[in-house]
């Protein structure tokens, strides 16, 4: 068991008697000098869902709503000795940090979490979580954000241009800038979709590469598409998403195959479907992962 209960009781105890601990667990943590992996690959997991109210696996509408079994899961995961690191929300990043589980680690700190799922204003995504100045002065390595498009939402100005100016701001400070440039549109009962048209995603691609006054530390997250020409669309390297999962983890490995031997790809930061695989095992569901991404290299 990876969370004992000695160790939970001890996470709980510091985080009410100790707030400063979190400080200085930044401060001590072991920094990765390179974030790329000897094979110039970039394996991350992702853990930023539930700051937005993104709590369902499948049929279970509050997989993610359990924080211990989030964070054994999580740490299963990072001990694999080719996971690079997480993607997470402030309270993830620092109940990790407390647990000692990211020395030597790529750490990007999520950034905007305002859109909550399934909310009227979805697509308008505040800036909740991180920010530049924050990310520099934790020591961190980059900062991602979320930037849903949808053409008949007014939502998206606000998203465009506060993703912007984040993307400047990490510049300034030599700190990447992880893009998920997603195009959305409703269904007829209004429910955010989104659209896996090649045109739209190479759209939506061209525009994330576009943002803020430089490129030279934006990187894409984006979904492996059916048509793999969509990632000629850019320079910029290139991570695939896992998304959610389909409930057929050899469908969901299979469908990011072709993407991860394509040129401008670098890797895979992969969330719920490597957290919580259909079967419970994690450890194998990462070591799969890893293997098609260590194969497509």
């Amino acid at each position: 068991m990876y969370l004992t209960d000695e160790r939970w009781r001890e996470l709980l105890r510091t985080r009410a008697t100790d707030p400063a601990a979190v400080e200085r667990a930044y401060a001590a943590r072991v920094r990765r000098s390179h974030l790329l992996s000897h094979r110039d690959t970039l394996f991350l997991i992702a853990a930023d869902h539930p700051a937005r109210g993104a709590l369902g696996v499948g049929a279970d509408r509050t997989a993610m709503a359990d924080r211990r079994n989030l964070l054994e899961r999580l740490l299963i995961a990072l001990a694999h000795p080719e996971v690079d690191g997480v993607l997470g929300s402030p309270d993830v990043v620092e109940e990790l940090l407390l647990l000692g589980a990211l020395e030597d680690k790529v750490v990007i700190g999520s950034m905007n979490r305002g859109g909550l799922a399934g909310a009227e204003w979805e697509i308008d995504d505040r800036f909740t979580g991180y920010d530049a100045d924050a990310l520099a002065r934790f020591r961190l390595d980059g900062g991602k954000m979320l930037l849903r498009l949808d053409d008949s939402d007014a939502g998206t100005i606000p998203t465009l241009h506060a993703c912007a100016r984040a993307v400047a701001d990490l510049a300034s400070r030599e700190l990447m800038a992880m893009v998920e440039p997603l195009p959305y549109q409703r269904d007829p009962s209004g429910r955010l979709v989104m659209s896996r048209d090649a045109a739209a995603l190479s759209r939506a691609i061209t525009v994330a590469s576009g943002l803020g006054v430089t490129s030279a530390y934006t990187w894409l997250k984006i979904p492996a598409p059916q048509d793999i020409s969509v990632l000629d669309a850019t320079t910029l390297p290139v991570v695939v998403l896992g998304g959610a999962p389909s409930g057929d983890p050899s469908a969901d490995l299979a469908s990011w195959g072709g993407a991860l031997r394509h040129d401008v790809v670098r890797g895979l930061v992969v969330g719920r479907t490597l957290l919580y695989p259909p079967d419970g095992d994690v450890a194998a569901a990462v070591d799969a992962a890893a293997r098609l991404l260590r194969e497509a290299r």
